[in-house]
């Protein structure tokens, strides 16, 4: 134990010496953002969106480890906004994190704000998006860290990285679809998906606007590789050609070749391919992977690689996609990962659990708050509106309460969220029986409305199993952890068994993330070290995340030393 202790110690103190040590040559990248509406031409007609400095996706953000970044964002937009940038540690700016009411009060329509944050121990793909409502269906842009100077990739050089980020694309104002969302109405399905951007020529008046990526014969490219699409899994491909994957969630795996791809709402891979085929021209597609049957259409996002030389005329070849309920070969790419143990920034698995969690979570009923008998007619016939739940607790942000989650805990203020999330449901149950998908009279169904935390104590080590439920209805579901990157100990399908699934853990090189995708009618076993006070969100990714409120929050303790306390809000903090 002693020894255990000393190692947590020295594991930090060496964090914090090589982040001191890379301010010598560490470098600021600074931006302006302005968040604004303009018109863009997708599927034959003129839209206005809400987006930053005029472009979709937004712009992006290239740093080394070590930099610090600044953004300055100006809301010029008429629609409250903040922004989060998707897998930051944020250690020692967790007012940087952005999502709102969380760690800090949405920037209103005229108002200003200025992310500040260093990235310390992070290399490789992450990105940011709007963390407000439904805006970051046009809110969202690429954020690479590359190594700090004088070290260089744990794989071989590349030719040419290349960043390709996944959407979503809708005819309507998405402001409109959020806030159908927060009334507990299921989002329409998208009209198109996006590459970088673009639809692609799978839909009307976009064969201009499809993604091209011109190639040499005979080099490598690095694909960065981001799903910022708001509701759907998907599979990617690329028509005679496999991958090399090096690196999820900006931390290095060892190499894992595959021939398709999957990726989560909120994930990153970057994966090597290597333009050994005949010249010609080939399709990369995104496909969705559904684990439920709730969505049926076949639209597909579609870019062009084109070798030099490769005739204009001739049509691209086209990828042999997966069904898109291939359960099977989902789970094979999500299981298959691991880490690049003694890699750079690896740090191993600490062994003692300080903190067990077991979290049952999927979709919930709430109270309809409509008059009328039907105002609230859901697709079982039953007057509620659908909601979401974790350990029979469906969160709610704490509008209203005048300050955000974080500055209730750094100021010690009441009454704006309490300490008291369940680590473990209220029963213990069959949770993936399948007759709870239409099983109305379950008492788990509904979820009482709630803002909670579970208060962790610095430097504990925490263990929690995600486990899905059947109520309503089972689905992969995306979970991301704010604050810390957590390893992936194990995971499987049904109902989690310890005696079986724990000899099986995996603590030697685990693959590390900072979103798991959870198996349909199944469970993971994650495990992280709390060692960044302040106030971090745990939610779905799926966007009907917080209106449906399949989330719940951390509340980490200060630490012992001025370093490892939560530092003074900035003076231009938003107010609520």
């Amino acid at each position: 134990m002693t020894r255990f202790v000393f190692y947590l110690a020295w594991a930090f103190a060496t964090i914090m010496l090589v982040a001191s040590s890379l301010l010598a040559s560490a470098a600021v990248v600074e931006h302006t953002w302005d968040v604004e509406n303009f018109s863009v031409e997708r599927l034959c007609n003129q839209h206005v969106i809400t987006g930053v400095n005029g472009t979709l996706p937004g712009p992006g953000i290239e740093a080394q480890e070590g930099d610090t970044v600044i953004i300055h964002v100006n809301n010029k937009s008429p629609y409250n906004v903040t922004i989060h940038w998707h897998g930051i540690f944020q250690l020692a700016s967790q007012w940087s994190d952005g999502p709102e009411y969380v760690t800090q009060c949405p920037i209103g329509p005229g108002g200003s704000y200025t992310y500040n944050f260093t990235i310390t121990g992070q290399e490789g793909t992450l990105w940011w998006h709007a963390h407000s409502s439904f805006l970051r269906a046009n809110i969202y842009g690429s954020l690479i860290i590359r190594p700090s100077k004088g070290r260089s990739y744990p794989f071989s050089q590349v030719h040419q990285e290349v960043p390709i980020l996944l959407g979503e694309w809708w005819n309507d104002n998405v402001e409109d679809i959020g806030n159908n969302a927060s009334k507990g109405i299921a989002p329409r399905n998208s009209d198109a998906y996006t590459i970088n951007g673009l639809p692609g020529d799978f839909y009307n008046c976009s064969q201009n606007q499809t993604y091209r990526l011109n190639v040499e014969q005979g080099k490598r490219y690095l694909l960065r590789i981001i799903n910022a699409a708001l509701n759907e899994q998907h599979f990617f491909k690329i028509a005679n050609h496999s991958f090399t994957v090096v690196a999820i969630d900006a931390g290095y795996t060892r190499e894992y070749k595959t021939d398709v791809i999957v990726l989560a709402p909120g994930q990153t891979v970057d994966a090597i391919i290597t333009t050994n085929q005949r010249v010609g021209s080939y399709y990369m597609a995104f496909s969705p992977y559904r684990s439920s049957n709730v969505r049926n259409d076949t639209a597909i996002a579609r870019g062009v690689i084109t070798y030099e030389g490769a005739s204009s005329t001739s049509a691209p070849i086209m990828p042999n996609l997966p069904d898109a309920h291939d359960t099977p070969t989902a789970h094979k790419f999500y299981s298959n990962l691991t880490g690049l143990a003694d890699g750079p920034h690896w740090i191993p698995v600490p062994r003692k659990v300080d903190e067990n969690m077991f979290i049952a979570f999927g979709i919930a009923l709430t109270v309809c708050n409509l008059p009328g008998p039907s105002a609230c007619l859901n697709a079982f016939g039953v007057n509620s509106p659908f909601s979401a739940s974790m350990n029979n607790e469906s969160f709610v942000l704490p509008t209203g309460r005048g300050f955000s989650m974080l500055e209730a805990f750094y100021r010690n203020v009441s009454g704006v969220y309490t300490k008291d999330f369940p680590s473990q449901p209220p029963l213990v149950f069959n949770y993936t029986d399948p007759s709870l998908e239409t099983n109305t009279s379950n008492p788990l169904i509904f979820a009482p409305k709630s803002t909670k935390a579970k208060t962790l104590k610095f430097n504990s080590t925490v263990q929690i199993v995600l486990q899905n439920t059947a109520i309503l209805g089972t689905e992969n579901h995306p979970i991301h952890v704010h604050g810390f990157n957590f390893y992936v100990l194990a995971q499987g399908f049904g109902n989690y068994n310890a005696t079986i699934a724990e000899p099986q853990f995996n603590c030697v090189d685990p693959q590390v993330r900072n979103t798991i995708s959870v198996p349909v009618g199944g469970w993971a076993v994650i495990r992280f070290q709390a060692n960044n006070p302040g106030i971090w969100l745990v939610h779905c990714h799926l966007e009907t995340h917080l209106p449906w409120g399949l989330a719940m929050s951390f509340e980490v303790e200060n630490g012992p030393t001025p370093s490892t306390r939560l530092p003074p809000p900035p003076a231009n903090l938003p107010k609520c």
